[in-house]
């Protein structure tokens, strides 16, 4: 089988940076040797200069949201008002407008180095509650949307069905609910799976998923070892109503219904208690930050280092796309914890690379990708480092120069598959990320 090789001036290599590596790819696509110690470029090696670190994995996304950014920042208000904003945008999707917008979406994401997302999809049907002719006419709008931008997807297809612990849904939600947690599963089993894609399923929350069907959605996911996502005690509201309902925190509930794993991830997991901590932790159940998000809704810092020591796995994800930007989610799990704390180094450089690179693709179901070594997916991007942000250390801390000063506008090369997606800063599919991002945001707004 043919190889082709990059030469990569500097990598993370997942305990340290090492100069001049030799990254060997197979016309499959996937690593058949990491070589260290080639100082020179090999005859014929596509030169890559900067630092290479393995693709990044956006564990949590909502496309739709990108439509928002800016125009929430308007006035005051809490996450419960912010959300009535997120309804009017959701109620103008279609098919096509969410492909464009979703298309330009992904393609911002490989700008930033994102290699693979977890959409996290609920918006189904036509506004009302109407199905499509094709029942998943949205999810597969998203699916192709990542294959036109050239990044993997994990469609995470969401099960919401309730306003709140049993209440119908509203007027906005009629799009999401699929009516019950089997007709979610008839709907969702339909959905097929590409080189590019798999497909996960998600409880959107405890408010919108009735207890006696949490197991529904768990048994799904089981049979097919797919991965399974849920928002977890994002707000005090939701902890709050779920003891008046049910007795218990929303952790428990869904432990007591089969829902926590190894295989699922807790999305936010934001107000937790010190049993709920130990539930997760004890489950191997992973833990999504998303802090640009949380600190944009003003929902609170979580128990980040009390969770991973539990034995919760750490992923990172953009969410609402306030930035998309996997670095700056990275820094900002350790900045807040010092804010939180007053303390510093809760994290190394290396421990949150791995947050947005192996952890979070194993969150995903892709544990094959998120590391530069034999037999991985040959997918890693690569930042510069002689920009006005990361220029000056010396090249051994160039991880520690990539976590806490870089940002996605360092991003110069994205390769997905050996294939390059992003190259010298520019997307080879849609030349004009920014004109495709306002003409998609423009035709929702009407």
């Amino acid at each position: 089988m043919p190889v082709k090789t990059f030469w990569l001036e500097h990598a993370w290599l997942g305990t340290h940076t090492e100069p001049g590596v030799a990254l060997d790819v197979t016309a499959d696509g996937r690593i058949a040797a990491v070589r260290t110690g080639a100082e020179t470029p090999p005859p014929d090696a596509e030169v890559l200069r900067g630092l290479t670190l393995p693709g990044l994995a956006n564990a949590h996304s909502h496309a739709f949201h990108r439509a928002l950014r800016g125009t929430v920042q308007v006035g005051s208000g809490t996450f419960w008002t912010w959300r009535e904003v997120m309804y009017s945008v959701a109620q103008n999707l279609t098919p096509d407008s969410y492909f464009a917008l979703a298309r330009a979406v992904y393609a911002e994401m490989a700008l930033a180095g994102i290699t693979a997302v977890g959409e996290f999809h609920y918006v189904h049907h036509a506004p009302g509650g109407t199905p499509y002719a094709e029942p998943n006419a949205m999810g597969e709008a998203l699916i192709a949307a990542a294959a036109e931008a050239g990044i993997r997807i994990t469609l995470l297809d969401t099960a919401y069905l309730s306003a709140g612990f049993g209440a119908a849904p509203e007027r906005h939600q009629l799009r999401f609910s699929d009516g019950t947690a089997e007709a979610w599963a008839e709907r969702v089993s339909a959905l097929k799976g590409a080189e590019h894609a798999r497909i996960g399923a998600a409880v959107h929350s405890v408010r919108a998923v009735p207890a006696d069907q949490l197991s529904t959605v768990a048994a799904w996911a089981a049979e097919r070892h797919a991965p399974l996502h849920v928002h977890l005690s994002e707000q005090t509201a939701e902890n709050d109503a779920c003891q008046a309902a049910h007795g218990v925190t929303p952790t428990r509930l869904l432990a007591d219904h089969g829902v926590l794993g190894p295989r699922t991830t807790g999305v936010h997991n934001t107000h937790l208690t010190d049993t709920d901590i130990a539930l997760i932790g004890g489950t191997g159940t992973g833990t999504c930050m998303c802090p640009t998000t949380e600190r944009d809704l003003a929902d609170g810092i979580g128990p980040a280092p009390r969770l991973q020591r539990a034995g919760s796995p750490l992923s990172l994800g953009s969410d609402s796309h306030a930035v998309i930007d996997l670095l700056e989610e990275a820094r900002a799990m350790e900045l807040n914890e010092r804010l939180a704390s007053r303390t510093r180094g809760h994290w190394t450089a290396a421990a949150l690379l791995r947050a947005a690179t192996a952890d979070g693709h194993a969150a995903l179901g892709w544990e094959e990708a998120g590391t530069l070594e034999a037999g991985a997916l040959a997918d890693f991007t690569t930042l510069a480092l002689d920009s006005v942000r990361t220029a000056g250390p010396v090249p051994r801390l160039a991880a520690e120069t990539a976590v806490f000063a870089a940002t996605a506008a360092d991003v110069r090369h994205t390769v997905v598959g050996g294939r390059h997606v992003v190259r010298d800063g520019a997307h080879r599919a849609v030349p004009d990320v920014a004109g495709a991002l306002h003409e998609a945001i423009a035709s929702l707004r009407g």
